[in-house]
């Protein structure tokens, strides 16, 4: 054996133990729970919010469109102390403009006739 593959054996086996007691310590990754849209979300996403059953998601889908999820409270939709407990959890997405519809009109010098 060269010289070369015994200090590549023993860098191997010396890294060894240090790599699995680095990934026991460290906390497994948590994947990013999605925001739920107040203007978009079903009867049944907001009802999976903690403090919101059926009389309070019908009432907030009334309410849309939202600019800014803060109008929960705002329009005593929900008390501010059930706010704070999912402010974390929820976005007020604006829902789509609607796209102007051009105006017709008559050719410059060109009056309409009535």
């Amino acid at each position: 054996m060269g010289l070369k593959a015994i200090a590549a054996l023993l860098a191997l086996v010396l890294w060894m133990p240090v790599a699995p007691a680095q990934q026991r310590g460290a906390a497994p990754a948590q994947p990013a729970t999605p925001l739920i849209d107040l203007n978009a979300a079903s009867r049944d996403d907001l009802m999976t919010l903690e403090g919101i059953g059926e009389v309070r998601a019908d009432a907030i889908i009334r309410a849309r469109p939202f600019r800014a999820k803060t109008e929960l409270v705002e329009r005593r939709l929900i008390p501010e102390s059930l706010y704070e407990k999912i402010a974390d959890k929820v976005m007020a997405r604006p829902p789509p403009a609607a796209t102007p519809t051009p105006q017709t009109r008559p050719p410059a010098g060109q009056q309409r006739r009535t």
